[in-house]
């Protein structure tokens, strides 16, 4: 399998082709709409097909480009069963799995950041993953003060779900915004300054006090991402 991490630098945001083979099948992970030519050039230069493109969650802060490549390539688009998009092919509960060509990705319910966050479990026998969204970030986490966002929700999905997985585990997140390109399960464990030795009360009292100011784009975003970043077609 072939991994391909991609960056919007207007948003810090994260996107990540998952390829199987040569020749084929693929899946995308929360992409951006600015880069849906970038997409579409890989795509053909590996020739592969897209077979799922998956949002994360609903971005507050970039728009997304699951509907645009659904047009361009005829693939499915994946959301959790919570989400508001009425316009996604599938709504994955959790445990349930992705497939494509060789690749499995498992969905894991991780709401905080929002309620409606999913993250995703790459199950390799070498280099496993997880594909955290906005649930857990590289020394840090998604904010939780808006989309019903919760920070004790927030703590119960990284405590409980995501540390449950192997400290191996590779963390590719949505976002990062001093330029680290992935983490793992164990780092995050021990130095993740929101989290380690921490309680939950602290924790919540962290992610309370935050008072960080609202994605400048979140008004056009997020109507636009519960459309699968076609807000024409409202």
């Amino acid at each position: 399998m072939m991994l391909k991490q991609l960056f919007d630098r207007v948003s810090s945001t994260y996107t990540y082709l998952l390829v199987s083979r040569p020749g084929g099948e693929a899946i995308i992970i929360d992409p951006v709409k600015e880069h849906l030519a970038q997409y579409l050039r890989l795509i053909e230069e590996l020739n592969v097909k897209l077979v799922h493109a998956i949002d994360t969650h609903t971005h507050a802060d970039h728009i997304t480009a699951l509907g645009d490549l659904r047009d361009a390539v005829h693939c499915t688009t994946l959301m959790g069963e919570q989400t508001q998009a009425h316009c996604v092919s599938q709504r994955l509960s959790d445990g349930e799995r992705v497939r494509a060509d060789g690749i499995a990705l498992r969905a894991i319910y991780t709401p905080g950041h929002t309620d409606e966050s999913f993250s995703f479990v790459l199950d390799a026998d070498t280099s496993p993953a997880v594909f955290t969204g906005d649930a857990l970030l590289i020394r840090g986490s998604g904010r939780t003060d808006f989309q019903g966002g919760d920070a004790r929700r927030s703590w119960d999905s990284i405590v409980n779900r995501l540390f449950r997985l192997p400290d191996a585990t590779i963390v590719y997140p949505a976002h990062d915004y001093r330029g680290v390109c992935s983490s793992s399960i164990g780092e995050e464990k021990r130095w993740n300054p929101r989290i380690a030795w921490r309680t939950e009360e602290e924790y919540a009292r962290i992610m309370n006090s935050l008072a960080l100011p609202y994605p400048q784009m979140m008004d056009v975003a997020v109507p636009a991402n519960t459309a699968c970043g076609q807000p024409d077609r409202l």
